[in-house]
């Protein structure tokens, strides 16, 4: 055998150690994540009330096996100075070296994944009457003990309620539903939490510097995201990643080798997918797999940073995660601002059915591509109160006023309604979020025809309201600065080619040069816009809100509709509307009052 061969099989033999071994905890000092735990067992020791068993629970990786050991060695714990149960494992102890290596005779681990039967219980209810050989207690460490049968469990009971005082048991467990209540009473229950990113982050980083390894920032965010709150896979990941960079840990490496897609990337994608662009969210897809990224992988980021938007939504201070990168941060808070909850929650649940449809496919990318193309249709199409109020809205065939431009034209006797269903929706709100309408379709073969109506010869799109300019806005698909408009704008002064107006406290700084510019492009003339002093009207958002309150006070106060509340208690009032009165009269007293409740929140 060559001497290169020698080497490389004594280092198989054991001259490595992978880092979960090589870094795993000693004592509770080390032990990160657990503080809870570490500062129940640190009490319970000190006042001498320790428990006969403890049961671990927690997902994979978290540390079940590692703390039973370390209890395990703290329960016989003794030094020349020390002969006591102690959570202070500072100084090694007699037995410490052989606990933690798992071959001393009075700690006997069993996994209980390959010893389910009664007759191993048996062995131990056999075994505990005897004295422990050379430690202070005899401890019985149980790995996946939701593995023993029911009679095993049973024949443990009796033995764990009344067990000899030289004797601990230590439970370990994934599935903490599948233990017998019977057993969890008897025992002091610990949940091992998941490691936080920001926590695995710098576990990370501090193990890098100890193995004189050099990693980007990105690159250990990566791994620490990837590892899901379990400090074992994250450095079974990190390992892996050290081979495959041959020492250096770089983000592009990172991401080939766990098929990851750039966050950066992911959040353009997501950009194009809330606009409504499916060609450019398909060209972005297309890029991201020709570098290697796994489709299932791309839409599980997707998923993950339309979460990130939600909570930020919710708990701004979420953006101060150091596993998320600067463009993460502050785009995700930027979306956060301008996307409604209604658009959020629809596009995560359908990336939560789109995901195992593309994890299924024998062709992932052509599955991902349709999920895709799902959301980004998706963020066209009307909610169904939505689509019910257009419908309501739409002028009748006969006795109505002209159809506005915006509304769909009523289905004529030769189609059977098809052309009402294939035109455009009028722009409808819902609860201050964003407007969603189906997209127009080519005319049906038989039009209707409006009753000719004067119309005069105008150079510009007049505006003269806020509702013009929304109404501009929905029509040129500019769903976010709608948003933005309906939210943070107060009318002042509004002039032909002048408009002045206040802004709420939260509005984005370039918000009056995006309404100059998007003024000036559609309308065809040149604007000048201006922050006045004055604090102007209602938000377009605030008065949407005030009629939809006004409507239901109105309805509550009915002697009818109070009647029919009292009789049926729980019920709720969930929309207000006034039939067979023209829209000129009804105004928008038809508005949809959703979840209008008091103990409900409407988003």
């Amino acid at each position: 055998m060559s001497e290169a061969g020698t080497d490389i099989q004594d280092k198989a033999a054991g001259g490595y150690r992978v880092l979960a071994r090589k870094y795993r905890p000693a004592d509770f000092s080390s032990l990160i994540g657990q503080e809870p735990m570490v500062r129940t067992l640190t009490n319970a020791f000190s006042t001498g009330r320790i428990a006969q068993a403890w049961m671990l629970t927690g997902v994979r990786g978290v540390g079940k096996t590692t703390t039973a050991r370390i209890l395990a060695r703290a329960l016989n714990y003794k030094t020349a100075e020390i002969d006591r149960p102690s959570v202070d494992l500072t100084v090694p102890g007699e037995h410490c070296k052989a606990i933690m290596e798992g071959r001393h005779v009075d700690v006997i681990e069993m996994d209980a994944a390959s010893h389910t039967g009664i007759d191993d219980i048996r062995e131990i209810i056999e075994q505990v009457r005897y004295a422990p050989v050379s430690a202070r207690y005899k401890v019985y460490i149980i790995d996946e003990v939701h593995m023993l049968s029911t009679q095993a469990f049973n024949g443990l009971l009796k033995t764990l309620e009344e067990p000899p005082p030289h004797v601990k048991f230590i439970f370990a467990t994934t599935e903490i539903r599948k233990v017998p209540i019977t057993v969890l009473s008897r025992c002091q229950r610990f949940d091992l939490r998941r490691v936080d990113a920001g926590m695995l982050t710098k576990h990370l980083n501090r193990i890098a510097g100890l193995e004189s390894i050099s990693v980007e920032d990105e690159a250990v965010a990566m791994v620490a995201r990837a590892a899901e709150g379990s400090v074992r896979d994250a450095l079974s990941i990190f390992d892996q990643a050290i081979a495959h960079g041959a020492g250096t840990v770089t983000a592009e490496q990172v991401r080939s080798m766990l098929g990851l897609a750039d966050r950066a990337r992911i959040v353009d994608l997501f950009e194009h997918l809330m606009k409504g662009d499916a060609a450019a969210a398909l060209t972005e897809f297309r890029a991201q797999y020709d570098v290697g990224a796994d489709p299932a992988a791309v839409l599980t980021d997707l998923a993950e940073f339309n979460h990130l938007v939600t909570r930020l939504r919710f708990v701004p201070s979420a953006a101060n995660d150091v596993s998320l990168s600067e463009e993460e941060r502050r785009r995700g808070g930027e979306f956060a601002k301008q996307l409604s909850v209604r658009v959020l929650s629809r596009t995560w649940q359908m990336l939560l059915k789109g995901i195992p449809e593309v994890q299924s496919s024998n062709r992932p990318a052509s599955a991902a591509e349709m999920v895709l193309i799902r959301i980004a249709h998706a963020a066209d199409l009307p909610t169904l109160d939505e689509a019910l109020k257009s419908l309501a809205d739409a002028p009748q065939p006969s006795g109505a006023p002209a159809p506005r431009p915006s509304a769909p034209p009523p289905a004529s006797p030769g189609n059977g309604g098809a052309s009402a269903v294939a035109a455009s929706f009028a722009p409808v709100t819902s609860g201050g979020g964003q407007t969603m309408r189906l997209v127009e379709t080519q005319a049906s073969p038989t039009e209707f025809v409006a009753p000719p109506q004067p119309v005069e010869e105008q150079p510009t799109v007049p505006v003269k309201s806020l509702e013009d300019i929304a109404a501009l806005a929905e029509t040129h698909r500019d769903r976010l600065f709608k948003i933005s408009l309906k939210q943070y704008v107060r009318l002042v002064r509004l002039e032909p080619g002048r408009l002045d107006v206040g802004l709420t406290g939260d509005a984005p700084k370039t918000l009056l040069g995006d309404l100059k510019s998007r003024l000036e492009t559609w309308t065809g003339r040149r604007w000048m816009v201006a922050l006045s002093r004055e604090e102007g009207g209602q938000t377009l958002a605030e008065a949407e809100a005030a009629k939809r309150n006004d409507a239901i006070l109105d309805a509550k106060s009915d002697p009818a509709v109070a009647a029919i509340l009292a009789r049926f208690p729980g019920a709720k009032i969930i929309d207000v509307r006034i039939p067979n009165v023209p829209e000129t009269e009804a105004g928008d007293a038809d508005l949809p009052v959703e979840a209008a409740d008091d103990d409900e929140t409407d988003f």
